[in-house]
């Protein structure tokens, strides 16, 4: 049984949200420092199952938007869950949170691989590192195809898009641009339709 201290927002009928600006600050800063090469994993875990700022759902609009923004997609995530509970101050709080001190650990490290970077160690962990992020990358996407089912469109039009977007940008070789707006904006006007009817 869950006693009312442990998620008093959601006994009272309300959603759980960031309590402040320094709360979501300090959020996106503890994100960003757990997310080397894989932060998309680590926000849907902290943002969907730990906090439980945004639902599924949620969370798959919001990384859509956040994809077709220019940028890195996941700095662009933290600006739209920021602006989505306090504007514009919320927006810059978890922009300031994703990137102020992951800078600093970036730079940091920059001056540590100029100085060992030829040491078969840290290119075998390098190697490693990029081996993981690929991996939790993966078992994100799976944790969010269920989130599919309660879309406007069918399964099967979901997944054929996504292989259709998939074969385009890495065997076709087209623009990414070309393909969101294309293939992207057939499935928003097909959503659209679907969701008028």
């Amino acid at each position: 049984m869950i006693s009312s201290n442990e998620f008093p927002q959601e006994l009272d009928g309300q959603r759980p949200r960031p309590k402040s600006l320094g709360d979501l600050f300090l959020s996106f800063t503890i994100l960003a420092l757990q997310g080397f090469g894989g932060v998309l994993a680590v926000v849907q875990r902290e943002m969907v199952e730990r906090k439980r700022w945004l639902t599924q759902e949620e969370f798959l609009e919001e990384w859509a938007v956040a994809q077709i923004m220019p940028g890195p997609n996941v700095v662009n995530l933290s600006l739209v869950i920021g602006a989505r509970y306090f504007g514009l101050r919320g927006a810059m709080a978890a922009l300031a949170g994703m990137l102020t001190l992951p800078m600093l650990v970036v730079l940091m490290l920059a001056l540590l691989h100029a100085h060992y970077a030829d040491h078969p160690g840290v290119q075998g962990a390098l190697r490693g590192m990029a081996a993981v992020s690929a991996g939790m990358i993966a078992a994100t996407g799976l944790k969010l195809l269920s989130a599919l089912r309660k879309h406007p469109l069918p399964l099967a039009w979901s997944v054929s898009a996504a292989v259709l977007g998939v074969v385009l940008v890495a065997w076709l070789r087209v623009p990414l641009a070309y393909v969101l707006l294309g293939l992207g904006g057939l499935c928003c006007v097909l959503t659209y339709r679907r969701i008028k009817a």
